[in-house]
């Protein structure tokens, strides 16, 4: 029986693969956007307190069965301003990025 839980750590050793990159770059650069604005905690969302993790107040307490207007705010950023900048520039750009979503954001 094959054990799902095993990992292949062995690598290359000496031997790299040999990627042949368009333009014979020799890098290859892979952006990666995080978008989780509407994942956070929030009595909105049936949670009991809000969210503290990775907010811009380090050290808050999170607010039981009520709405933290001040974090909601910087959450919000994202989904309104921050994502759509960052799309801009990237297409001002003609570059590409992978996001990787939390499901409500």
């Amino acid at each position: 029986m094959h054990n799902h839980l095993d990992r292949d750590l062995i690598g290359y050793g000496p031997n790299p693969p040999d990627a042949q990159w368009p333009g014979g770059a020799r890098l290859a650069i892979s952006f990666v956007l995080n978008y989780e604005e509407g994942g956070e905690n929030t009595v909105l969302n049936g949670d009991a307190g809000s969210e503290t993790y990775l907010t811009e107040t380090p050290g808050g307490t999170a607010l039981v069965g009520q709405r933290d207007l001040s974090t909601e705010s910087i959450y919000e950023y994202g989904a309104r301003a921050g994502f759509w900048r960052i799309l801009r520039l990237f297409q001002d750009r003609g570059m590409h990025f992978t996001s990787w979503a939390v499901a409500r954001a």
